[in-house]
């Protein structure tokens, strides 16, 4: 009995080859919980469709992922000096965001991150000057531009790469290939066609693996199901029950990543007040669960457990069964699963 995570393998590659079709010489991404597949999963799914790299979140991963991988590995989180050491193979490339990183990385394979509007990380217009010296100790393999999702004042993406490539073609530094993030596949065409001798690399995750919602599906087994009666006492607390119905013990608990959810930005007033709503609710116990029993998602009858969670289905609804399964809409990057199940 478990959370199960079922995938849709024909379907899900299907996706996987349109976007790759769309995205010549892409860079898949697998990092954090592998998008919810696991690390060694979308390693072999990299593999088998022919990627020659793989980026990663951070050197932990790399260390790991390397005995899954056998190509390059692009350390996404940049080099900073003081880090602590971890062995990693000459097949690893490490980003970089400023001059002096790139100094204490002599004799290594670099990517050198620029600050785009992000404003999270990269070296600056300023500081390419600097960097002619800098490049000649380590083994640069491009430069690479961290798009925004949202361009919510007009700007156009394609016109900001475009900006940092005439910077530094300005500043007289190589330009033979661009990494780059959140582009769209015409973005990237126009991008190619401006700049035919320069190779752009797009590094894509949640579209690639994330991109066909209809293609995986998380469900958690039954593992008990208890009658109950308006006022009857349960669980840690011994709440009282609010109506006649069944407690309903199901797979998939805070280990799994249920209960758990990271913040959104919301955008306009009908999912800002929803927010409020939910956020009222709460105040009260009242928690709507990610589980779906007869076409309704159920409230949770208390906190989600560590491995298991209990759900009230009212008497209205149909008796769940031992063994059934209850959909679950989950946030693939923050669930574990139990098993996954090719289908």
């Amino acid at each position: 009995m478990a959370l199960s995570l079922y995938v849709d393998t024909a379907r899900w590659r299907a996706h996987q080859k349109s976007v790759i079709d769309q995205f010549p010489g892409l860079v898949p991404v697998c990092k954090g919980n592998g998008y919810g597949f696991g690390h060694e999963r979308l390693s072999e799914e990299a593999a088998r469709f022919g990627a020659d790299m793989l980026a990663v979140g951070t050197t932990y991963e790399a260390a790991r992922i390397k005995d899954w991988f056998g190509g390059d590995l692009l350390v996404l989180t940049p080099f900073r000096r003081g880090e602590e050491p971890v062995p990693l193979p000459d097949r690893v490339v490490r980003s970089v965001s400023s001059v002096d990183g790139v100094h204490a990385l002599v004799g290594a394979r670099v990517v050198i991150e620029c600050m785009s509007s992000m404003k999270r990380h990269g070296i600056a217009e300023q500081d390419l000057g600097h960097l002619h010296a800098a490049i000649e100790d380590v083994r640069l393999e491009g430069f690479a531009l961290h798009l925004p999702l949202d361009r919510t004042d007009g700007s156009d993406a394609v016109e900001e790469v475009i900006g940092w490539m005439d910077r530094l073609r300005a500043a007289r530094l190589p330009l033979h290939t661009m990494f780059v993030s959140h582009l769209r596949a015409p973005e990237q065409a126009r991008l190619q066609q401006q700049f035919p001798q320069t190779r752009f690399r797009a590094r894509i995750g949640t579209r690639l693996w994330l991109g066909d919602h209809e293609s995986t599906e998380y469900r958690g087994a039954v593992l008990d199901v208890t009658r109950v009666a308006k006022g009857d006492r349960f669980g840690y607390r011994q709440q009282k029950v609010a109506s006649d119905g069944w407690l309903v013990v199901v797979a998939g608990g805070t280990s799994h990543g249920v209960g758990l959810e990271a913040p959104k930005a919301l955008h306009g007033v009908m999912p800002r007040a929803k927010g409020v709503a939910r956020a009222g609710l709460a105040t009260v116990n009242r928690n709507l669960s990610p589980f779906v029993w007869a076409g309704k998602q159920r409230w949770f009858a208390e906190p989600p457990h560590m491995q298991v969670s209990i759900l009230f289905v009212p008497a209205d609804a149909q008796e769940p069964k031992v063994g059934d399964e209850l959909v679950a809409h989950l946030r693939h990057t923050t669930t574990q699963f139990d098993r996954l199940v090719d289908r």
